[in-house]
């Protein structure tokens, strides 16, 4: 039980010391508003093509998810490189045929040119 005291006192402590520092830059920082300060931020870049509610293109939500669907599939390399010594050649044939399909789905997204970033 001792271990997980000094656990729940170091979640206490980072806890308590991001509410103190958000709540004194609330009240201690400056606050001059102008009608700049209040505009839509988008990279640095004024607006110049249609965007969503939010501000941000559809582009964008189409390559943030393409990158969680490839970034996700990554993380199943991990169980399959603790395991490679049981499975062995049946293993390694698994994933060659998973890296396939990532290879023919990463193809498709490239074709329909969903990774294109001229435009």
């Amino acid at each position: 039980m001792q271990g997980w005291f000094s656990i729940l006192i170091m979640i206490a402590l980072g806890a308590g010391f991001a509410l103190v520092w958000s709540c004194c830059t609330n009240v201690l920082g400056p606050r001059h508003p102008t009608a700049e300060k209040s505009a839509p931020y988008e990279c640095g870049m004024p607006r110049r093509r249609a965007t969503l509610a939010n501000g941000k293109s559809v582009k964008f939500y189409l390559v943030a998810m393409i990158f969680l669907l490839f970034d996700i599939e990554v993380a199943f390399l991990y169980p399959w490189a603790m395991a490679l010594r049981d499975l062995g050649w049946y293993g390694f044939v698994e994933v060659v045929l998973f890296f396939a399909m990532l290879l023919a789905g990463y193809m498709y997204v490239w074709r329909k040119g969903a990774l294109d970033w001229g435009q």
